[in-house]
């Protein structure tokens, strides 16, 4: 059992990077990978979310969708379930410490439209996971985007210095970085099989 926790997690970091394997979560890991304390904190705030989502999802799924016969209704109530979360999240934060409040800003209301976050919670059924699976799972899945946040910051901070053309400054070299990120991760297919 811990052997599979562990391989679904590492899968879920480096194998099936939600980000440069999935494609899911390119908005912020675009738009926030500009700092690496920017990157950290949107990374943090969103693996939570995706964890408290896994774990909704998973219940809802099992308690609820599938006992009644209303897998159809899967994607509507996983989306209001994970805004809701996010909202919770964001209240609970500005009431405990204002001071992370302010600093993740933008962050929270942006993790409600990361469209990594809902496949998430559709992986975790589709999938079959347990509840301690998905919540593995979402947690690999969050370090895993927090993971290609860091490195795309690294990247695009040390590009300041860099004789970049004009042209390409700016959303083109971050797309051509983001492209050969995605090909240096897609390297390790086939590395752990879950």
């Amino acid at each position: 059992m811990l052997t599979k926790l562990v391989l679904i997690v590492l899968g879920s970091i480096l194998v099936n990077n939600f980000v440069l394997t999935r494609f899911l979560g390119i908005c912020p890991f675009l738009g926030v990978s500009t700092s690496i304390e920017n990157s950290l904190s949107m990374g943090a705030a969103t693996t939570f979310v995706m964890t408290l989502s896994a774990a909704a999802a998973w219940m809802i799924q099992a308690y609820i969708l599938t006992p009644f016969g209303l897998p159809f209704l899967q994607s509507i109530i996983f989306i209001l379930v994970i805004a809701s979360l996010v909202q919770l999240v964001e209240m609970f934060i500005l009431k405990t410490s204002p001071a992370l409040h302010r600093a993740l800003g933008i962050y929270l209301p942006l993790i409600t439209t990361n469209c990594a976050i809902l496949g998430l919670a559709l992986l975790v059924v589709i999938k079959g996971y347990s509840l301690v699976e998905s919540a593995v799972f979402a947690v690999g899945a969050g370090l895993g985007f927090t993971l290609a946040l860091v490195i795309m910051a690294g990247i695009r901070q040390e590009l300041r210095f860099a004789d970049v053309p004009k042209p390409l400054q700016g959303f083109g070299i971050a797309l051509i970085i983001a492209g050969l990120m995605s090909l240096a991760f897609m390297g390790f297919t086939g590395l752990i099989t879950v």
